[in-house]
């Protein structure tokens, strides 16, 4: 790969494209003259829809459920025959913190499920999304880009989310594993790690309570945005399999081996506050038993 890789003329796809994250990425983009954005995501939000309204070269093309393969695919085949050409740019923002339809403590998946939704949201979609994009890129016969949407929750551990953690840790080996697509394929695959984002997952809902008392150390999605651009379009310094960690002290890339923890430290009441609802299922469990 060359030294500089601009988004300027280059298609682009977003999954998760209609809130958060993902839509501060959808901006940025088209900001940076991004030929056309496609943001593929369940449904839109109003400031997505604003957003398509002002700008012809944002796109959504239909309804998009991460979790079928169908739909990844369908984002491919949407640019090609839309577009002429497949996206030279992927990034997977799509991804949901312990919702309350899948969530490892409160199980409101019945045994029937056999499987967690969650799961499939924020590992399968990612993995597969990873696999259509190499294909797509290689038949075309040019170099791309694929970004995953980590957390500095894959590389530590949560007991009060720890599905979540665990689907992030997936993420980050993924992610190092696929170092060398950018040799033999010419694709670059990398995680951007934020710590606390002030997004939707937590800002309404059960997280809300808890952000309030981790303003010092939450990061905006634009920051995370910037980040995810820089990532893209510096590949001299972000090479493939690059983990970057994004916090408000600060970013770095995670070594192979040995990685510090990051430098923050989450507000006991906070940590307290998500951690009642736990000890009163646990408790619960426990006196049903006795």
């Amino acid at each position: 790969m060359s030294t500089e890789f601009p988004i300027e003329g280059k298609i682009v796809a977003v999954t998760g494209g209609s809130s958060g994250i993902g839509l501060c990425y959808v901006l940025l983009a088209r900001a940076h003259k991004a030929k056309k954005v496609i943001i593929a995501d369940i449904s839109l939000s109003e400031k997505a829809q604003e957003v398509i309204g002002a700008d012809n070269d944002v796109i959504y093309h239909q309804e998009c459920d991460v979790t079928k393969w169908s739909d990844l695919q369908a984002i491919v085949d949407f640019s090609k025959s839309k577009f002429g050409a497949v996206p030279d740019v992927f990034v997977a923002s799509a991804g949901v913190l312990e919702p309350p339809h899948s969530n490892f403590w409160h199980e409101p998946e019945p045994l029937e499920a056999n499987g967690y939704a969650q799961v499939d949201i924020n590992i399968n979609h990612p993995i597969k999304l990873t696999r259509l994009a190499i294909r797509a890129l290689l038949e075309s016969n040019k170099p791309g880009v694929v970004i995953l949407l980590g957390s500095t929750s894959g590389y530590a551990g949560q007991y009060l989310v720890p599905l979540y953690s665990a689907t992030k840790h997936a993420i980050t080996g993924f992610t190092k594993s696929m170092k060398d697509a950018e040799k033999y394929q010419g694709v670059r695959i990398m995680a951007v790690c934020p710590g606390i984002v002030s997004t939707p997952q937590w800002t309404t809902g059960a997280p809300a309570e808890r952000l309030k008392l981790m303003e010092k150390i939450a990061i905006t999605p634009e920051h995370v945005a910037q980040s995810i651009h820089e990532v893209i379009t510096e590949p001299a310094k972000y090479a493939g399999g690059t983990v970057l960690e994004v916090l408000a002290s600060g970013c770095r890339i995670l070594p192979e081996w040995n990685v510090a923890p990051p430098d923050v430290e989450l507000p006991a009441e906070a940590v307290a506050i998500g951690l009642k609802p736990i000890l009163d299922v646990t408790a619960a469990e426990r006196a049903s038993h006795t």
